[in-house]
């Protein structure tokens, strides 16, 4: 099976790409990426650059690109390139020999909105982190008044914390408010109980597969995460799968609320960075979802391993002619 993986300069498309190193089957691995300098790029014999998705230019170039590898599968390795792959899959996928492996629109937009993800679980009966638009000072008060402080404000839509700030007072949530746009107001989650991560692999509207890992956090980035065994909570995450229903794989960040009740915070409607982690422990979710899309395998939930994960860093060393040497396709 021929692979191209983007973002091999971002901890996403480098994650995928670990977790296809230690699969147990053999993949033919291309990496792409807008920067010759990303070091995912030099994990790989064969690397390619890429537009940033914003760019007018990459769904053309995407096009071509896969044209003239022919991947079977093409792995999106960053976020940016989520929205606009989702509104193009069936175009690129009629224009080449590639599937996409992006979640519909719908999808797309409840992970990518976070006033969408606490919309979508209070629709769908679940938990959610009572949530307001930073316009909506009358949905603010009724916050105010039922949580008290602390509160969270942060950006509407965004990624590892950036941007994320807990206020302590009315006075502190009126300045935060004034000098930011585009943001929401929610409610704190107690950390009592710590903070998870869980994923399911979903096709179909079913979920046959999913795992919780709790995390310590570093810079918005899981740098700890061990296996978390239950039975309760990977029920629960089965459930909020299949009423999202991406298409493979979906990642939610999780708390314990007041009220003894998981509460998602985040959506990541995609593999996400902890990814390579899970593959660590048994749970190779880009393994299970290229299976299921090229050979029609079924999604089996694995034995988990019971582990603890420690991230550190590492280095990839590259002749500057290397690097001087990756291009576009012509």
């Amino acid at each position: 099976m021929k692979v191209m993986v983007s973002g091999a300069g971002a901890l996403l498309g480098q994650g995928i790409l670990r977790s296809l190193e230690i699969s147990a089957n053999k993949y033919h691995v291309l990496a792409a990426d807008p920067n010759p300098s990303s070091a995912g790029l030099y994990w790989q014999a064969d690397r390619f650059l890429l537009p940033m998705a914003n760019d007018a230019s990459f769904v053309p170039e995407l096009t071509r690109l896969l044209q003239h590898t022919q991947p079977d599968i093409f792995i999106p390795g960053t976020d940016s390139e989520l929205p606009i792959l989702a509104l193009h899959r069936a175009e690129i996928e009629q224009s080449t020999k590639t599937k996409i492996i992006v979640s519909s629109e719908e999808v797309v937009e409840i992970a990518d909105n976070k006033l969408a993800t606490a919309d979508f679980f209070e629709q769908n009966g679940f938990s959610f982190p009572l949530t307001a638009d930073q316009n909506d000072q009358n949905r603010i008060q009724s916050i105010v008044q039922e949580c008290g402080f602390p509160l969270i404000v942060k950006p509407k839509r965004g990624a590892r914390s950036f941007g994320v700030v807990t206020v302590n007072s009315r006075a502190h949530l009126e300045a935060e408010l004034a000098q930011r746009k585009g943001c929401i107001v929610q409610e704190y989650l107690p950390e009592k109980s710590g903070e998870f991560t869980a994923s399911a692999v979903v096709f179909d509207g079913r979920c046959d597969a999913a795992i919780v890992m709790k995390r310590e956090l570093r810079d918005g980035n899981t740098y700890r995460a061990t296996v978390f065994q239950n039975q309760e909570l990977e029920q629960i995450v089965r459930q909020w799968g299949e009423k999202l229903n991406p298409f493979g794989p979906a990642n939610f960040q999780f708390r314990i609320n007041c009220k003894n009740e998981p509460t998602v915070f985040e959506i990541n409607g995609r593999f996400s960075g902890t990814t390579p982690l899970r593959a660590l422990v048994g749970f190779n979710e880009v393994e299970m979802v290229l299976n299921k899309i090229m050979y029609g395998t079924a999604i089996v939930q694995p034995k988990l391993q019971n582990k603890t994960i420690l991230r550190h860093w590492s280095e990839t060393v590259v002749d500057v002619a290397d690097i001087l040497d990756v291009k576009s396709v012509n």
